[in-house]
């Protein structure tokens, strides 16, 4: 018995103290390596799954393979935020890769063309890892896939290689993933530890999940704001891959998910051929895992509704996206519901997936060709029955926001055109160079419909991520479809508007607040230590009308001459893409510029709350407005350093979606807002305001009976009422400033709470409120429809000397909503005004 025991403890010592990572557990046996082509261990220094790779090590080796094997060439197409380099290896047959750039060619023109010779084609097989920089099994995973690639020998690997194209992307997320190893391998122990509640298993705020600036890459496959997504689009768009796998993690006690997803969650635009071929590759998928003995599941849980995820992208471009989930060890090796996990088991089921993703493209490469062939085929039929159908898109005060579009337009190889000459339609003007048309009769008719669609009608109920991303909407620009406008030339040159001072004045300087990038202009004329002011009232001058919230900048009596003034703000317009005009006088029809309806402003000092309590996604892309479009800075205030924090550095402080401070930090907050500091806060935060009687606010109550609900219905129910992201119809008060630079009285909204504000009796008091029949796209319950109208998306109220500014909803969502951007520079800008 006692020997029992000691044999048990020893085995449980050894898994315990290393797990199983040779090459022989992962690599198929029944093949020849080639023994002139390094291994991952003799590059990086460990084997496979004994530690994290960090990228810069998983860099290094995929330039090895590189270097020795003539099946792969390497590319750096860019660099993250933090410079790290986007790789992306070509793997293919050497008789391939001599002849690649016609193969490429002849694969776009089979999408360009109506007849395609399948027989010799190679399928494009585009694979990517571990776009969460927390779910590494991936772009470990990819250390031995590339390594198969380019060293196995025999019949099976060069059929595979001769008839495929593998566009190899070995991690989508350099930067979270760096992040992410350092935690998992400074926190690992020499006796490995599968306790779930050792330290190694609980990430610091913010995770590696995200980039470096806090964005789930993942949602970004469309709006492409990040160099990340703007290089792996590129290379998207250049060859058209037939697949493309993204390779992520789950929860620990989950086991491996490969697609399809539930049928009933995707989107319309998608052909049901899209799902059949989907389900045709997953019998690949379980085949492998069977023979390796691993549990898996599919048609559960995920979707294929939203375009901007890297499995659903291709959907909407004639391609078939992939997604693999595993349940994930997070870190070396942890308890589970399925035994221990290890980290090297879930490498070996990604690395899995990825050889057998290969092997259904190469027995279904002709099914899957002539799938995409006719994709395009049916697309240009659907889009000559448009004819001269064109969406027309701009705003006539707006020209950055417009070209912001535009350049979305362009990066998905999407034609558009210069408006030939100014005109009005439906009551908004169209301006050249400040708006552009769409014809819809092109060849990527279905990505146009997708990103220009409203759509309010839906299969389901449940969405896995948002339901609604109408581009035009989420830039607050005008836009219509018709068929009467004369388009210009098509645009092939994309440029902003030319900013710059229209002559040198001794008086003052004006300009608008309605271009995006005003903000950016005016803290540097504020930072510059040079006087400026707002003026709360329209007025009109030289014959010009100018809007609430015009700034004005004196020529005299400040700390630079008036040449230097001139040169100084000519740079920062033209930098900023802004036209501001010179006058010569006050006087004015309407307030004159020395009237007390011009407010002094002060440069903004911004604290921004992170750290634990607070959502890292919201902080992230305030961060990223703030640091990389706006120029400025913004101190990242831990949660942990406010109770000795000094905060009369601020004068303004962002409270992101949170569940609040501790009652110590709520008392110093409290006593900063007194003193005439200025809060915004968004989302939960404003349950915590409430609590802790910071600001009074009047939640709409509701509840939702569920009646004829079964027990297994239950979760489908609740689910039903969760608004995963839709957009809503607001009025605005335009006199407000929080409404400053939008010449609409109307603004869409996006919204994924359910926190409902009843609206303050005075009208005065609520700037912005949901119409009374609000929704423009996107799902929502008729139950909750009925709850948000007439409700307000935002409350201000105040402490003492001090404002706080409260907004239900994230009003800069995922780095892709211009147009509400602004309420957040306008809180900043004109907190003293409110």
């Amino acid at each position: 018995m006692q020997r029992i025991v000691l044999l048990f403890l020893l085995a449980t010592s050894t898994l315990f103290s290393q797990s199983q990572t040779d090459l022989s557990y992962y690599l198929p046996q029944d093949v020849q390596y080639n023994p002139s082509i390094p291994t991952p261990q003799s590059v990086i220094g460990h084997d496979v799954g004994e530690w994290h790779i960090t990228h810069d090590k998983l860099a290094e080796y995929m330039k090895a393979l590189a270097s020795a094997s003539d099946r792969i060439t390497i590319e750096d197409r860019g660099k993250t935020f933090e410079d790290r380099p986007l790789l992306l290896l070509t793997i293919t047959s050497p008789e391939n890769h001599q002849n690649i750039n016609a193969i490429q060619s002849a694969h776009i023109e089979a999408t360009e063309s109506n007849s395609s010779n399948t027989e010799n084609r190679p399928i494009v097989v585009y694979q990517g890892f571990s776009i969460h920089g927390n779910e590494p099994s991936g772009s470990n995973a990819s250390l031995l896939a590339a390594y198969y690639l380019a060293a196995a020998e025999g019949s099976k690997i060069d059929d595979l290689l001769n008839n495929a194209v593998i566009l190899f992307d070995p991690s989508f997320n350099p930067d979270g993933l760096q992040r992410f190893a350092y935690w998992a391998n400074t926190n690992k122990n020499i006796n490995l530890n599968p306790d779930p509640n050792d330290r190694e298993y609980s990430e610091v705020w913010p995770g590696g999940r995200t980039n470096h600036y806090w964005f789930d890459m993942n949602r970004d496959w469309l709006p492409v704001q990040l160099p990340e997504s703007r290089a792996r689009i590129k290379s998207f768009h250049s060859w058209m891959p037939n697949i493309l796998t993204d390779h992520h993690e789950m929860g620990t006690n989950s086991t491996f998910f490969f697609q399809p997803g539930i049928p009933s969650r995707t989107h319309p635009l998608t052909p049901q051929l899209n799902q059949d071929l989907t389900k045709g590759i997953a019998n690949y998928h379980a085949k492998a895992l069977d023979n390796i003995g691993s549990l898996y599941y599919s048609e559960e849980s995920f979707d294929d509704f939203y375009y901007g995820k890297g499995s659903t992208f291709p959907d909407i471009n004639g391609g078939i996206g992939i997604l693999f989930e595993q349940g994930s060890s997070r870190g070396h090796i942890q308890e589970s519901e399925n035994g221990i996990l290890t980290f090297p088991f879930s490498i070996r089921n990604q690395f899995t997936a990825a050889l057998s993703t290969l092997e259904a493209a190469n027995g279904m490469r002709k099914e899957i060709l002539d799938y995409q062939h006719n994709f395009f085929k049916n697309a240009r039929n659907e889009a000559s029955k448009e004819g001269n159908k064109a969406i027309v898109f701009g705003d006539e005060k707006d020209a950055a926001k417009t070209y912001h579009l535009a350049e979305i337009l362009n990066r998905h190889k999407i034609k558009f055109h210069d408006v030939k000459s100014d005109f009005s339609l439906n009551g908004k003007n169209y301006k050249k160079g400040y708006s552009y048309i769409v014809p819809k009769n092109q060849k990527n008719t279905r990505l146009i419909n997708a990103m220009f669609e409203k759509r309010i009608s839906f299969q389901d109920s449940l969405f896995y991520d948002i339901s609604a991303w109408t581009f035009p909407l989420a830039f607050n620009l005008d836009y219509t479809e018709t068929t009467t406008v004369k388009a210009g030339e098509v645009v092939k040159d994309l440029q902003h508007l030319k900013g710059g001072v229209a002559s040198k004045s001794e008086y003052a300087y004006l300009f608008e607040w309605n271009e995006y990038y005003s903000p950016k202009l005016l803290n540097q004329v504020l930072k510059k230590g040079l006087r400026a002011k707002v003026s709360m009232k329209t007025f009109k001058s030289n014959g010009k009308k100018y809007d609430y919230g015009t700034i004005m900048i004196p020529a005299r009596n400040q700390d630079m001459n008036t040449s230097e003034i001139y040169a100084f703000l000519n740079n920062l317009a033209q930098e900023s893409h802004i036209k501001i005009n010179a006058v010569s006088t006050g006087l004015n029809e309407g307030i004159d510029l020395g009237s007390r309806n011009f407010r002094a402003l002060e440069l903004p000092k911004i604290a921004l709350l992170v750290g634990d309590g607070m959502t890292s996604y919201d902080a992230g892309e305030i961060w990223h407005l703030l640091d990389t479009r706006y120029d400025i800075t913004a101190t990242k205030l831990d949660t942990k350093s406010i109770s000795r924090a000094d905060l009369s550095r601020y004068n303004t402080i962002i409270m992101v979606n949170s569940s609040g401070l501790n009652e110590g930090n709520t008392k110093k907050l409290k006593t900063w807002i007194q003193g005439g500091g200025t809060l915004i806060a968004y989302r939960n935060a404003l349950k915590y305001l409430n609590s802790k009687e910071l600001m009074k606010i009047d939640f709409k109550k509701k509840k939702h009976i569920a009646k004829n609900i079964s027990f297994e219905e239950r979760g489908d129910f609740r689910g039903a009422q969760v608004i995963g992201g839709a957009i809503f119809e607001t009025q605005l008060d335009r006199s407000h400033p929080i409404n400053f630079g939008y010449k609409n009285d109307k603004l869409a909204m996006f919204r994924n709470t359910t926190l409902f504000i009843n609206p303050d009796k005075n009208s005065y008091n609520n700037p912005i409120q949901y119409t009374k029949n609000p929704l423009l796209s996107g799902y929502i319950s008729e139950e909750n429809l009925d709850s948000i109208s007439s409700t307000v998306p935002i409350k201000i109220g105040g402490i003492g000397r001090g404002t706080i500014v409260a907004f239900t909803d994230n009003t800069n969502f995922r780095a892709f909503w211009y147009g509400t951007n602004k309420l957040l520079m306008n809180a900043i800008f004109f907190r003293d005004e409110m």
